[in-house]
């Protein structure tokens, strides 16, 4: 009878030794096989993809990064760096601060040890109240209570605060077209950085009663309210915005310090 006859049945134990000996060759044939063939990497065509979806990557990342830092930025940093060494520079850093609203942030200065602080209108436009950040991040709340939107200038006064560093105000503006100046602000999203710059003359623009002053230097958003030092290191004015000049180029433009006491004697 053959093993499969149902009257002469095979032995179990045969047929499941029989079984696991064929299985085991299968999986070595098909070892052998697996080894034996050759590795096969990622096609022509497959790696062409690859680095132009890399490279498109970076050219992407680049771009963003120029759409928020333009290249002629960098060169402000450098030199931003370089004055930052200066003894007098550094002081004068720890008076400008960042001025807070819900619907963003500015450069301020405090010009009294107790918290006035100078800055500009369109930063603090529609609040009473604002918040303060010193260079080493402490904060305080502050009042306004001057405000000159003509001139797009404002004062600040902060609560219960006493000993803070402050800049002068010069008496007068004196500056002279090509005197050197120097400014301080909150470009960019970066912090306390200072930069140079030199006098060009006034200019009357739109929405303000009074010239304003050009001048050849690298603003840029934030740097609203920074504060203009001359020589001496006296508050000259104040930055509120720039100019795309029909003949000087892209300008730098900010309110002399005689319009600041101009406005306080007329609202007396």
């Amino acid at each position: 009878m053959s093993p499969g006859d149902p009257e002469n049945p095979a032995d179990p134990e045969d047929e499941e030794i029989r079984r696991l000996v064929l299985e085991a060759q299968r999986e070595a044939l098909l070892k052998e096989r697996t080894e034996a063939a050759p590795r096969r990497g990622p096609s022509l065509g497959t790696k062409a993809m690859i680095w132009i979806i890399s490279l498109t990557m970076v050219v992407s990342t680049f771009a963003f990064v120029l759409e928020l830092f333009p290249l002629s930025a960098v060169d402000f940093l450098r030199t931003s760096a370089q004055l930052s060494q200066q003894e007098t520079v550094q002081a004068q850093k720890e008076s400008v601060v960042s001025v807070v609203t819900p619907d963003g942030s500015g450069t301020g200065f405090i010009i009294s040890e107790d918290g006035t602080i100078l800055t500009n209108h369109h930063v603090i436009d529609g609040y009473d109240r604002v918040s303060v950040v010193l260079p080493d991040d402490r904060r305080f709340m502050a009042d306004v209570t001057e405000s000159y939107p003509e001139s797009d200038m404002a004062v600040l006064e902060a609560e219960d605060e006493s000993g803070l560093p402050s800049l002068e105000l010069a008496d007068a503006y004196r500056l002279q077209e090509g005197d050197p100046v120097t400014f301080i602000g909150n470009p960019l999203s970066f912090r306390g950085v200072a930069n140079k710059g030199k006098v060009i003359g006034p200019v009357r623009v739109s929405g303000m009663e009074e010239p304003v002053i050009m001048m050849e230097a690298p603003v840029y958003r934030g740097n609203s309210g920074s504060p203009v030092l001359d020589a001496e290191g006296l508050v000259a004015g104040i930055v509120f915005a720039t100019l795309n000049h029909e003949v000087e180029g892209t300008v730098g433009l900010f309110v002399p310090v005689d319009e600041l006491y101009r406005q306080r004697r007329d609202n007396e």
